[in-house]
């Protein structure tokens, strides 16, 4: 006898995800959730006061230990919004456990412990998707679009950036022993995927980067430049920081260049080569209320939870996470021996 659940039985299950972590993030998180009908939340960290404020706000009903969590069959899903020294450990208890994983960016400390969480999903069967949302912004997508169109020709070059412009972070994001790395891990991260996903995904091939610290007492970055060679012989170039005086754009702002006309992601603009003239191409307007709006982490939360539902594994998931801790691993090598670093594929 068939003991398949019926599809239709299957999309009413209630999914039961626990958000670990009580802190700025989470909240945009929880936001998201809150919205998917068919899925209850419940809480985890170690600041009960946080947790108890989000607790209210959001009347979730229940807070629970990592420990509970793990030994709670009905828990289908963590979201792992902690300090990054906490992601690898919790990401594979809970898959070993047979959880599937959300895991806020960056995936890991270094490439090694992603390609732990990867056996380990693997082996369980689970899934992993990685908070790497830019891909789910419209404006980013209105690019996409149009560098897959061709009317801007071969990409040969992209500038993107991720400064925090008069500002900078306090706590744990400025311990390396918590964070692994400062302003590029924290911030450049979102440079480097939004790049790459804009051209396709390509594998990065070298990266030569000095990264440095100008601002702070601390012992993490607060100031990187990265050259990234891709395999579809593109070049980006990527900036990083905290408590820069100026910024060229916002957080993933993206400069694009093509043999038949350049595009500009925030502010997103593009023009292309028509004889010997340049000719501004208009998007329509997305409306925001901020730079890193509510909607795109519910566009991604969305698509966790149906990923989930139908086993399908995320991108960005695994190996979109990975391919941006190799670069960033490979980055901090580079600016410590000052040379160029080869990527293995």
């Amino acid at each position: 006898m068939d003991n398949t659940p019926d599809q239709d039985v299957v999309d009413m299950h209630k999914k039961n995800i626990a958000v670990i972590g009580g802190g700025y993030i989470s909240r945009y998180h929880i936001r998201a959730l809150e919205k998917i009908p068919e899925v209850n939340i419940a809480l985890s960290g170690t600041n009960h006061e946080k947790l108890s404020a989000l607790m209210a706000e959001f009347n979730i009903s229940e807070i629970l230990t990592f420990e509970e969590i793990l030994k709670r069959p009905d828990i289908d899903a963590v979201i792992i919004a902690t300090p990054n020294k906490f992601h690898a450990p919790f990401a594979n208890a809970a898959l070993k456990m047979g959880k599937d994983v959300f895991l806020e960016k960056p995936m890991a400390m270094n490439t090694d412990e992603c390609k732990i969480i990867q056996e380990n999903a693997e082996s369980n069967n689970r899934i992993v998707m990685v908070g790497h949302m830019w891909r789910f912004d419209e404006e980013v997508d209105q690019i996409k679009h149009l560098i897959n169109s061709g009317a801007i020709g071969s990409i040969f070059k992209t500038k993107g950036y991720g400064i925090h412009q008069n500002w900078g972070p306090s706590g744990w994001f400025v311990s390396h022993q918590l964070a692994g790395g400062g302003a590029l891990i924290d911030m450049g991260v979102h440079a480097i995927d939004t790049c790459r996903y804009l051209l396709g995904d390509p594998r990065p091939v070298s990266v030569y980067a000095r990264i440095d610290t100008r601002f702070g007492k601390y012992d993490v970055d607060d100031n990187g430049i990265l050259i990234i060679n891709w395999s579809d012989d593109s070049t980006s170039i990527i900036e990083s920081g905290w408590w820069h005086s100026y910024a060229d754009g916002p957080e993933a702002a993206t400069r694009i260049y093509g043999t038949k006309g350049y595009a500009s992601l925030f502010p997103t603009e593009a023009k292309i080569q028509e004889g010997e003239e340049l000719k501004s191409l208009k998007f329509t307007p997305i409306n925001k209320s901020e730079h890193c709006d509510q909607k795109i982490y519910d566009h991604q939360m969305k698509y966790f939870v149906e990923c989930m539902k139908t086993r399908s594994q995320p991108s960005p998931g695994i190996e979109e996470g990975m391919t941006v801790m190799k670069i960033v691993d490979a980055a901090y090598r580079s600016s410590l021996k000052n040379e160029v670093i080869l990527i293995e594929s």
